[in-house]
């Protein structure tokens, strides 16, 4: 499979801090010491109750081909400000450390830890940006769409967007990100060719415009593409014009063929009212099974007001506001120090802020999802590397993140790791092959949203806020940090 950071050399994407920390770590300290960093976020997108995993994929190409070209290191030196000690450690440059991760298309909430980079100092300080922009940018998008398509409520939904996406990574990773989130496929044939998406588009504008008159510019298209013939149908006039002109190509052209029309598109006016009038004319023409497509600056919201006005429609094409999430594009996905090794063992490292959300939870810790009796998935633990709650008999009192005055028991609970090892060492794992299947992951999506999201968690408005919840021994080490670290203030 061609990946993007094979063919281009996608290093030197980062923040120039990272590469000014490097040198100063180079200097005076020991390179070879680890440290840990967990990257998670801390607010849903839109005010939603979860969000999507996606961008491991690519998060792992990066780290593959992660190296310095001799025109990195000359530019580098024109910075003036680097050690040629430094800049030769890094014409050697390789990624050593381990990364676990969560599983791409995963289920995620607010901090907890979606991925840790344990490695040594300076290797970890140094992607933090590229795997920053991954985890975010595709994050967002799996996310939006999975509203946009939650809100179809079965109707498909195909990305329209990468004439409008922020540029042409942002339009690939994008309807990557959207496939995974539930999309029935994309409009972007790169996309496509790379990830093994369905593609999918018919006709603009400009082609009916092109010919002498509409019914013409319906009929060779038509005749070009007699198994797939879907009709633009908006471009003079739907009603009068488009929608009658689509019934004679499928009566005179067509079906003499032994074809059926697909579908017409609308792309404009009142789609509710259109859409209805629409089906009308088709059925009334015999014309069933054809569907309608409707595309148009829609959203989850807009697609929500159109189906709750019976508007006929069979497939949902979104553009803008799903390639740029455009009501809340911005996904705080944070990259921060949990712990440094110290004689062979990690020692914890807290952020402390004026901004109780600020503060991070420390040390190495594992992500447990938390099942009742029934299997069902009803919130999350957070806990120390080394503990695991299967071991605990009986009922496991916990602390609740957000209140934690409240007794929590848990009492026939099992409980489940989220974070799989997907590259040890500097090398990905067996794991990482199924990454290669984006219909695999896309399952996963399904799976995951059927049986361990609460049906309360998909509301967009006010959705229930999933349990965080936090082992004693954590809760405690974070007390005594916060302690520790405030007195010094």
């Amino acid at each position: 499979m061609k990946t993007q950071s094979a063919e281009r050399n996608l290093s030197m994407v980062m923040d120039f801090y990272e590469m000014t920390m490097a040198n100063g770590y180079f200097k005076h300290m020991d390179k070879n010491v680890k440290v840990a960093f967990d990257v998670f976020y801390r607010k849903n997108p839109d005010d939603g109750g979860f969000a999507i995993y996606a961008g491991l994929q690519q998060v792992i190409d990066y780290i593959k081909e992660l190296h310095f070209d001799e025109d990195d290191i000359d530019y580098l030196r024109e910075q003036g400000i680097f050690d040629e000690d430094f800049l030769n450690y890094l014409r050697d440059f390789k990624f050593t450390g381990d990364i676990w991760s969560f599983d791409e298309g995963e289920i995620m909430y607010p901090n907890e830890p979606v991925i840790t980079v344990i490695a040594p100092l300076i290797e970890a300080q140094l992607v933090e940006t590229a795997i920053l922009l991954q985890f975010n940018h595709q994050s967002l998008i799996a996310t939006k769409t999975h509203r946009i398509v939650q809100a179809a409520d079965g109707r498909g939904v195909s990305d329209f967007g990468a004439r409008r996406a922020h540029n042409m990574d942002a339009a690939v990773y994008g309807a990557r990100a959207a496939y995974i989130g539930g999309a029935t496929g994309t409009a972007t044939v790169l996309a496509g060719q790379l990830y093994d998406i369905p593609i999918s588009g018919t006709m603009a504008h400009s082609w009916v415009m092109f010919f002498p008159d509409e019914y013409t510019a319906f009929k060779t298209y038509a005749l070009t593409y007699p198994d797939a013939t879907t009709l633009l149908v908006d471009t003079y006039d739907v009603l009068e014009s488009g929608i009658p002109n689509a019934i004679r190509v499928a009566k005179e052209v067509l079906e003499p063929m032994g074809k059926r029309l697909k579908g017409i598109r609308l792309d404009s006016g009142d789609l509710a009212y259109l859409s209805k009038k629409s089906r009308k004319m088709l059925d009334e023409a015999g014309l069933t099974d054809c569907k309608i497509v409707v595309s148009n600056s829609l959203d989850e919201y807009t697609i929500r007001s159109l189906i709750n006005q019976g508007a006929c429609i069979d497939l949902f094409g979104v553009g803008e506001r799903l390639i740029t999430a455009k009501s809340d594009p911005v996904f705080g996905g944070v990259y921060k120090l949990c712990a440094v090794e110290e004689n062979g063992t990690f020692s914890p490292r807290i952020k402390i802020s004026e901004n109780i959300e600020k503060v991070t939870n420390p040390g190495l810790k594992r992500v447990w999802r938390i099942y009742n009796k029934d299997g069902i998935g009803v919130g999350e633990l957070l806990t120390l590397w080394d503990e695991n709650p299967n071991d605990v008999c009986g009922p496991y009192e916990v602390i609740d993140t957000r209140n934690p005055w409240k007794k929590v028991i848990l009492d026939h609970c099992t409980y489940k790791p989220l974070q799989n090892l997907y590259v040890k060492k500097g090398e990905p794992t067996e794991r990482c092959g199924l990454l290669d299947d984006i219909n695999h992951i896309r399952n996963v999506v399904k799976a995951k949203l059927n049986h361990e999201v609460w049906d309360e968690e998909k509301r967009f408005e006010n959705p229930h806020l999933h349990y965080l919840d936090m082992s004693p021994a954590l809760y405690q080490l974070k007390k005594d940090l916060l302690e520790t670290h405030g007195s010094k203030a």
